[in-house]
């Protein structure tokens, strides 16, 4: 499996697929997570500008992006030319009014059964609620234009999106949002969780912008309908429906050097989720939004290999709602700390767990008895398969929260009571694939989580 793309906000010129073989995946039907190898790669902004310096995707080079317009424009054309013919076409029906063999064509109002398609339940009821509350978010660089989504938060303009989508904010860049009434607004950064890839931005001069319905992502069901909105491919307003296709997954992402992966934990969802979907609303049949689209796995696609479809990942709303309030008061946002260092090879490899490479002294970990060499098999009630698994896991709880932590396996398993430390989340919590070992307190060299460029792979 290839690493997630980001949805919005990522670069369309973005870059090839990942095939480390990382755990990840931005969700399927299981209690616990599952890494998806290769990573997944975040649904991103796309790049408008296919200047010197933008990611253009390897596929997708300048000349084919402007030529996407060209079908638009055809169709429209064509439509154009349809229409007159059907407006002569019925010039002459009336003009024969005299031949009763001669149809009359009437339109008939809707049917009042369809009436249930505008009640709350129905993706008809989730489309309209959530676009009333969704923003095309577009940031301006030297290398172009990163398009993403944002989802509103208050009347007077905070929306919350990825982190990836708005990363190259700043040095000269502007942000610009257009709301769901069509008017356009200059931004600025509120604060940003690149751990969580999250992201607050402010809008200037904004005043009686309609507000988005957050659920609880914990009451998700898989099979449960969903329904997700944003501007893929700037196509603004696009809505695609799907399902929650599990509920706890490890999504990995290549960093910026390749020698790494960042992780966090998400929902799955077979939602079509494209480049410039990013930050947007996952929503239920109710409007409510249960998850930020932020990357999808295109297996390997962009290495010629096979082509994966329906995995796109969404942060769970409860996690976003902790982190927004977060940096909405104080323009930063904590992150949980355990304690330990390690990466994905193993010093045993018929192991199953993750390998305590190094603890902490005084930290977390240490402090519930969990030493070097130590292999950690379930955080709470979940199994943990490798260190990719146990970062997510972490980060699944807030800072200074008392977890069960199982050391071990079959007779020698222990159970330890681990109270999380907390960091200021200024960096991705990164896992090197092999060799070094990282620790999950965000001391990473500022790697990006979506492969090759600041803005991920797609979406």
């Amino acid at each position: 499996m290839n690493e997630p793309h980001p949805t919005d906000g990522d670069q369309s010129p973005v870059t090839e697929p990942l095939t480390q073989q990382g755990p990840f995946a931005h969700p399927q039907s299981t209690t616990h997570p599952q890494s998806t190898y290769p990573p997944t790669a975040y649904p991103h902004a796309q790049w408008d500008s296919t200047a010197a310096g933008a990611y253009p995707p390897p596929s997708a080079p300048s000349r084919a992006r402007g030529g996407m317009t060209k079908p638009i424009i055809a169709t429209a054309l064509l439509a154009g030319l349809i229409g007159g013919a059907v407006g002569v076409g019925g010039s002459a029906l009336l003009d024969r009014g005299t031949n009763p063999s001669v149809p009359v064509l009437s339109s008939q109002p809707a049917s009042a059964a369809n009436a249930a398609d505008v009640k709350p339940g129905s993706v008809t009821y989730a489309a309209q609620v959530a676009s009333k509350s969704t923003a095309d978010i577009k940031v301006n660089t030297s290398q172009g234009t990163a398009v993403g989504s944002g989802i509103i938060l208050s009347p007077d303009g905070y929306v919350l999106t990825n982190n990836h989508v708005v990363a190259a904010a700043g040095q000269g860049s502007a942000i610009t949002v257009t709301t769901g009434d069509g008017k356009t607004h200059t931004a600025e950064v509120t604060g940003t969780s690149p751990s969580y890839d999250l992201a607050v931005i402010k809008l200037a001069n904004a005043s009686g912008l309609t507000p988005a319905t957050l659920g609880d992502s914990s009451g998700l069901q898989v099979g449960e309908q969903v329904v997700a909105v944003g501007s893929p491919e700037n196509l603004s307003n696009t809505v695609t429906s799907g399902i929650v296709s599990a509920l706890s997954r490890t999504v990995t992402a290549g960093d910026e050097s390749g020698s790494g992966l960042t992780v966090y934990n998400g929902l799955q969802t077979d939602t079509p989720i494209n480049p410039g979907n990013s930050g947007g609303p996952l929503v239920n049949l109710q409007g409510q939004v249960v998850g930020v689209n932020s990357a999808v796995d295109t297996g390997q696609g962009g290495s010629g290999g096979v082509q994966a479809y329906g995995l796109g990942f969404a942060i769970p709303v409860n996690a976003a709602k902790r982190i927004a309030n977060e940096l909405l008061q104080d323009g930063q946002a904590m992150k949980p700390v355990l304690g330990v260092q390690g990466s994905l090879a193993s010093a045993n490899g018929s192991a199953t767990g993750a390998q305590v490479g190094g603890v902490q002294a005084g930290g977390a970990a240490a402090s519930a008895g969990i030493k070097n060499g130590d292999v950690i098999t379930k955080v709470g009630d979940t199994p943990i398969s490798d260190y990719a698994d146990l970062m997510a896991q972490i980060l699944t709880h807030a800072p200074g929260e008392t977890v069960p932590v199982t050391v071990g396996s079959g007779n020698d398993a222990r159970t330890v009571q681990v109270k999380l430390g907390s960091a200021v989340d200024k960096q991705q919590t990164t896992i090197p694939e092999s060799g070094g070992q990282s620790d999950d307190g965000g001391s990473g060299q500022g790697r990006t989580p979506f492969g090759g460029s600041p803005f991920g792979l797609v979406p």
